[in-house]
């Protein structure tokens, strides 16, 4: 959501004539930092940039496997293979969209060095069993900033964290990420994997630079970022009591983890059918996840990924969504599935 204080804070940098990385960038790397208890952050041209940091700095390389789930954003795998690295995928959790702590031990080997752990649709993933397999672990929070989990915020306990501030997330830089560690030998590493230029040596870098006035902007969206997540909240919480009598499964705040709600996904055992319905209603709701990665790389397995990939919906749901608009969008939906529920009792007195 980008409001006048967001143009005139990018409006600024513009007048100022310092475009490219500077005061603004290392500004915005506190801010975050501070935000999420993290010794420092390294800010990045996009949060795909920061996880192949993140990924350097552990020596991860060829010959080396990463754990990471298939149902997520297909940016994780590339950021593997940029490295040389194997991925190991693993099925989510029975009732959840994060990764299953019980199958990533299993899919573990002696070549296994890290694991990277997106928070799905907002909602934290198991950190305690996740943290307990004795890998090196990589929180992905680009959909989860400012979610906490037993009481702390989700990013401040993995090894390293990465955020992604792409123009649809919970806040904005157009495109960016971060990369954060409490770690000053892991920080001083991405820090000199990024700025590449005026080097005695010349290893291979990367232009993966943010400038101030993206940084100008993230500045801004992270003071509203409460007002954010309280709208996303309040949303869920309509959307729930209108949906609560339909035969769907509906997102749910697990113990001890907060749900900001970046996506509020549902589960319906006819999502194509129901999406196209919505869609002649001037409604967009899409499958949040349309190809897990293990079909990508012709696995099989993966049931629980598989049954949610052929049920979850993301309805639409940001900050910036009125309520008059949010009233006619529950209207369209419900009358949608209501008349979904009145077809299968038809079929079925039909059918008995």
């Amino acid at each position: 959501m980008i409001g006048p204080e967001d143009i005139d804070a990018v409006s600024d940098v513009l007048r100022s004539g310092h475009l490219a990385q500077g005061a603004r960038v290392e500004e915005f790397e506190a801010a975050v930092a501070g935000f999420l208890t993290r010794r420092g952050g390294v800010a990045t041209s996009s949060g795909t940039g920061a996880l192949h940091l993140a990924l350097l700095t552990l020596d991860i390389g060829p010959g080396d496997e990463v754990l990471l789930p298939s149902y997520t954003c297909v940016a994780l795998l590339h950021a593997v293979r940029y490295v040389g690295a194997t991925p190991r995928l693993v099925d989510i959790a029975a009732g959840e969209y994060g990764m299953c702590p019980h199958e990533a031990r299993r899919r573990m080997t002696p070549r296994t060095r890290a694991i990277i752990v997106p928070h799905m649709f907002g909602m934290p993933a198991d950190l305690d069993a996740l943290g307990g397999l004795g890998l090196p672990l990589i929180e992905d929070c680009a959909q989860t900033l400012g979610a906490t989990y037993r009481g702390r915020t989700v990013g401040s306990a993995g090894t390293i964290t990465v955020c992604s501030f792409y123009a649809t997330k919970v806040i904005t830089t157009g495109e960016g990420g971060m990369l954060l560690a409490d770690s000053e030998v892991v920080l001083r590493r991405a820090r000199d994997l990024r700025d590449y230029d005026g080097r005695g040596a010349l290893p291979t870098r990367f232009n993966y630079k943010m400038t101030d006035f993206q940084a100008a902007l993230g500045l801004s969206q992270l003071k509203r970022l409460g007002e954010f997540i309280a709208r996303r909240r309040a949303l869920a919480a309509r959307y729930a009591a209108s949906f609560r009598e339909y035969s769907l499964i509906l997102p749910a705040d697990a113990p001890e983890r907060t749900h900001i709600f970046y996506r509020y996904v549902i589960g319906v055992d006819d999502a194509p059918r129901l999406a196209g319905a919505l869609r002649d209603r001037g409604v967009e709701c899409k499958t949040p996840v349309p190809r897990p990665l293990h079909r990508y790389l012709g696995e099989e397995g993966f049931s629980h990924t598989e049954a949610v990939t052929a049920r979850a919906l993301s309805i639409p749901l940001y900050p910036s969504l009125t309520d008059q608009d949010a009233e006619r969008l529950l209207l369209e939906v419900t009358d949608a599935l209501a008349r979904r529920e009145d077809r299968r009792r038809l079929v079925s007195s039909l059918s008995s």
